[in-house]
């Protein structure tokens, strides 16, 4: 074997603990694929004397994470600090100055600065891998970049969340509303204390960004992607879903239409006889649909010290071995240039639920606004009555333009026996 491939690891939070462990428990197969070694040989994280459960004996210890990139017996960086700006940034491109590759697991620098950084690893002529940064242990950006290179990619989607994913399982499965599944997910440490980035839709938002830069070569542009979270979603809306026959999920979608490429995460219904609706808990999907392959689906955890020192590895084992791919797939002159569509463009059918008091006139009024929108029914719920009191009304449609949905939905707010905010998720076919 050749000399070791000497690594520097830049944050040792779960992820990085979990490269370290990974590296010395499977020293040997690693070193096979490898064809050498492959060693941590200097470190840079906060608290120095924090007890981590592995030894950090041996190693060179840096307290700036950027002066890791100036070390001259570091082959390769590995930036696991985490976030768009700050140490994780100056840290990468540092690297990428001083002609080293990087290995990140950091979705928000990739999604919001990977056209830059991508351009300054071409031209350092150097490796920018990032594997991790989607869907963890899943294999999923080799293959888009590598295993799908000969397809046209009309669609790809999934459940890129497992925080939400594992809310979602939770209320369909024991009936619990939206707080009480969050507040399970954080005790089992699924959510974080503060839950934003996850339920919001931000973490998908970036996977999304970046699984639709590979998809249709172009650059990763976040600002396109339309981002809705699950915090509206409540435990009505499931149990309504499971009538109609379908679940409810977190999907990240991105497809190439007439008009360009459309982007976009929000809660979804899909039937349940869809394999992604039967992904629960924690664990990701990922569906690609090319136009020699088909229909492509990967599954798997898709956070975790394991699963993501895994993809780490993965990036870290090209290396030893002198495989580069460019970044997008592509050479930075070669990407397209193919524009973003709206989310007020979309095509689909709706599910809509109203609360309204129950009183003679209600239901047509509502229909009225639809009707005068353009907006077509394919079925109506209505359980019970109550006069004079509070029900709900859930309201399917026809496939229509959500600029059109958006219209009657404003409207339809507005009438005086409408009480609460419509609720409105959108239909997805699988």
């Amino acid at each position: 074997m050749t000399r070791p491939l000497s690594v520097a690891l830049a944050g040792l939070g779960t992820v990085g603990v979990g490269v370290l462990r990974l590296l010395r428990d499977n020293a040997d197969l690693i070193a096979r694929h490898a064809g050498r070694p492959l060693v941590v040989t200097a470190v840079a994280a906060r608290e120095r004397g924090r007890e981590r459960g592995v030894s950090l004996a041996g190693l060179r210890w840096y307290e700036d994470p950027v002066a890791l990139a100036a070390d001259p017996g570091i082959d390769v960086v590995v930036e696991l600090i985490g976030g768009a700006e700050g140490p994780a940034r100056a840290l990468v491109e540092a690297a990428l100055a001083a002609a080293k590759p990087v290995v990140t697991a950091n979705k928000a620098l990739i999604a919001e600065h990977g056209a830059a950084l991508a351009a300054r690893a071409e031209a350092a002529g150097v490796t920018l891998a990032f594997e991790a940064a989607v869907a963890g242990g899943i294999p999923v950006i080799k293959v888009l970049r590598e295993g799908l290179a000969a397809n046209r990619i009309a669609r790809v989607s999934g459940i890129l969340n497992g925080t939400c994913n594992y809310i979602l399982t939770v209320m369909r499965e024991r009936g619990r509303e939206f707080a009480e599944a969050l507040h399970e997910a954080q005790k089992l440490g699924y959510a974080e204390a503060d839950p934003a980035f996850d339920i919001d839709g931000i973490d998908a938002a970036h996977k999304l960004a970046i699984l639709a830069a590979l998809a249709f070569g172009r650059p990763p542009d976040l600002k396109s992607v339309h981002v809705e979270g699950i915090r509206a979603v409540s435990a009505l809306d499931i149990a309504f879903a499971r009538e109609l026959g379908y679940r409810i999920k977190l999907l990240g979608i991105a497809r190439r239409t007439e008009g360009g490429i459309e982007a976009r995460v929000h809660p979804a219904m899909v039937p349940e006889s869809a394999p992604i609706a039967r992904v629960e808990g924690v664990y990701n999907a990922v569906v690609a649909e090319g136009d020699f392959v088909g229909t492509v689906m990967l599954e798997g955890r898709g956070a975790g010290a394991g699963p993501t020192a895994s993809a780490v590895l993965a990036d870290l084992i090209d290396l030893a071995r002198g495989r580069a791919t460019p970044v997008w797939g592509a050479a930075n002159g070669a990407l397209g240039a193919a524009p973003s569509v709206g989310i007020e463009w979309h095509q689909g059918a709706y599910y809509l639920r109203l609360m309204v008091l129950d009183r003679p006139g209600v239901i047509a009024d509502v229909t009225a606004v639809l009707r005068d929108r353009g907006v077509s029914l394919e079925s109506m719920l209505q359980r019970g009555r109550a006069p004079g009191e509070v029900v709900p009304v859930v309201l399917v449609t026809h496939e229509t333009e959500e600029a059109r949905m958006r219209a009657a939905l404003a409207e339809i707010a507005d009438l005086d026996a409408v009480l609460e905010r419509p609720a409105l998720i959108r239909i997805e076919p699988a």
